[in-house]
């Protein structure tokens, strides 16, 4: 009875021991990097405290860019590649996992013969066994915990991966829409610039027709209608092209894309509040899937380290074993436990070289994150200077423009009635045509400057109707909240 109670006592404790050393982990702890931050963006002129979502759909308020977004979000391949690799990871945390844990098998073998174990025999042997075998590396140094930590947050990285793709598709989308947007009204003013210049040269033709004024003026009217009209083309063609940049966003060959309002009727989002800069760490998916990253790297220089310490393993098999085939049934049952070590003692520094690749691509993974933090902070300053700045000069354009209209016409007077010559008439036709291209491109800049903060600000991460069915749970919560 004594000796019973011992066995258990010391059963008892080598299974203490084995979990006191399945719980070593060797290797470093991820830390979250501690990076500096400004305290506001340079050009924010009232910082707000904190950060709301960013609805694409109520910023960018058009019905029909609204439409072409949610075609992109179903049908890009780049998001479709994205969440594959969001699928891969998870199942590759699942793959990494199970080595934490024991392998069952099943060995099953037979034969017969005159040379068995090594040693030729003087009479014919047999031997049949089959049966369940357990083989299961004890994780003493956390080789096993810390590949399962990386490749948990390479999942995690994965995700925010697919975040990025989906904001950069959002903000793509919007982007060339707005660009398609100036494209078709550079060829509308072409259009309406060379059906101007058309009809005025058939007035200055028929004057020279009856000798009123020189030929020089007709060349000179004539050279500004096919000014006009090599335009057309140009702008035509980088209709098509940005079409055909849409449609790759969309997922469709190339096709025309119907559109909504002008650009000159597209209204600027309103004011979007930026939050404090340190929010932008948490917003930012690109920044989190840099520091998810880093920490599945963290985790590589643990199970490095654990490879440079002996490897135990243990093996069981429970089953049926007989030397003689036919009665493998009837014979009695077989069983073996056994364990091994297996480690490394000298390899010409392999080992050691192993854990130094492994912190040097720590590095490499903590200052691209570093450069990630300090890139995303670059964008969000250069999306407000931008629009800033593209809003007083797209208002001084506009007075540019109404002058040179206005300017124009009193010309076109002047020439009519002999005051001037037909080159007051030419100079005001560049200006006029200028001024109406240039105020087509800063208005599709001013609006593309919010395209790229709400890009750099990290976006909204949910959509539409994720964000409805977030409310709702809000809404529940509160309820069982009130009622308990």
């Amino acid at each position: 009875m004594k000796v019973k109670m011992m066995n258990k006592k010391c059963g008892l404790n080598a299974l203490l021991l084995l979990f006191f050393f399945s719980g070593c982990t060797v290797g470093p702890d991820f830390i979250r990097p501690v990076v500096e931050t400004p305290k506001n963006y340079r050009f924010e002129k009232v910082p707000t405290e904190e950060m709301i979502n960013l609805k694409w759909w109520e910023l960018f308020d058009d019905p029909m860019l609204y439409a072409l977004v949610t075609i992109a979000l179903d049908n890009n391949k780049d998001l479709k590649i994205a969440a594959a690799r969001v699928e891969q990871a998870r199942a590759y945390l699942g793959f990494t996992r199970a080595d934490e844990y024991p392998g069952f098998y099943i060995d099953a073998g037979a034969g017969t013969g005159n040379f068995v174990g090594g040693n030729r025999s003087e009479t014919r042997n047999s031997y049949a066994y089959v049966g369940p075998v357990l083989n299961w590396e004890i994780d003493f140094w956390g080789k096993y915990r810390r590949a399962t930590e990386s490749a948990r947050a390479q999942l995690m990285a994965s995700e925010y991966g697919l975040r990025t793709v989906q904001i950069g598709l959002i903000s793509g989308v919007a982007g060339t829409y707005y660009l398609l947007l100036d494209y078709q009204q550079r060829v509308k003013i072409s259009e309406d610039t060379l059906k101007s210049r058309e009809e005025y040269l058939d007035i200055i033709q028929k004057r020279f027709d009856k000798g009123i004024i020189p030929e020089l003026d007709v060349n000179q009217a004539q050279i500004q209608k096919e000014i006009a009209a090599s335009a057309i083309p140009q702008y035509e063609r980088s209709v098509v092209q940005t079409q055909n940049a849409l449609n790759i966003l969309l997922g469709k060959l190339p096709q025309s894309i119907k559109t909504g309002k002008g650009l000159m009727k597209e209204s600027a989002p309103p004011e979007i509040p930026t939050g404090l800069p340190s929010t932008l760490l948490e917003r930012r998916p690109d920044i989190l899937q840099a520091q998810y990253l880093l920490a599945s790297q963290t985790a590589d220089i643990g199970v490095a380290e654990a490879m440079r310490l002996p490897a135990i393993s243990l093996t069981g098999m429970v089953g049926l074993a007989s030397t003689e085939l036919a009665s493998i049934t009837s014979s009695g049952g077989a069983w073996s436990v056994g364990g091994g070590l297996f480690g490394p003692i000298f390899e010409f520094y392999k080992n050691i070289r192993r854990v130094q690749i492994e912190e040097a691509k720590t590095k490499e993974a903590l200052y691209f994150y570093e450069n990630t933090v300090l890139t995303a902070f670059q964008e969000v300053d250069d999306a407000l200077v931008e629009i800033e700045t593209f809003k007083y000069q797209k208002l001084a354009v506009e007075r540019k423009l109404k002058a040179a209209k206005n300017a124009n016409r009193l010309a076109k007077l002047r020439y009519d009635k002999g005051v001037s010559s037909y080159l007051e008439v030419l100079d005001t036709e560049r200006s006029l045509f200028s001024a109406a291209l240039e105020l087509s491109e800063l208005k599709q800049q001013y609006l593309n400057g919010y395209v790229r903060l709400y890009k750099a600000l990290g976006g909204g991460w949910l959509n539409k109707e994720e964000n409805t069915e977030k409310k709702g749970q809000k809404v529940s919560r509160k309820m069982k909240d009130a009622e308990g």
